[in-house]
């Protein structure tokens, strides 16, 4: 089931969406988690960005597959598209109004998606645990 903020039958809302995603995100200690509010943009393409952080290939794959348990626990749904799972430097999971993107630091400071939409509204969650743990 696609996602959409318009039809009555959705059963959760774009906001609640982040919110679970944050969750699978921080249940493998995926880092440096933003949100990034784009509803305010002129032709957004979509409403939410969630980006975080892992520190290798192995760790990115965990916390795609968090997500993916977690969004699928709570609202039995597939993202719509996905993408980099085979490289695992840049995984992107969309679920259409919400695309979670979950990169490699190195590759996370390269692309610098964040300020690519200087008007959106950023968000940053605190991460919760000790950043020299390893994976």
């Amino acid at each position: 089931m696609n996602i959409n903020m318009n039809d009555s039958t959705s059963e959760i809302s774009a906001q609640m969406l982040c919110d679970i995603i944050v969750k699978g995100m921080q249940e493998k200690k995926g880092t440096q988690i933003a949100i990034v509010d784009l509803q305010k943009l002129r032709q957004p393409v979509t409403d939410f960005f969630i980006i975080c952080s892992g520190n290798t290939d192995r760790h990115v794959e965990a916390i795609a597959d968090s997500v993916m348990n977690e969004v699928y626990k709570v609202n039995e749904e597939n993202p719509w598209h996905i993408e980099g799972l085979e490289n695992k430097q840049w995984v992107l999971l969309d679920y259409v109004n919400v695309v979670a993107h979950i990169f490699q630091k190195e590759r996370r400071s390269f692309y610098g998606l964040e300020e690519l939409w200087g008007d959106a509204q950023i968000k940053y969650i605190e991460d919760s645990y000790a950043e020299n743990e390893t994976f």
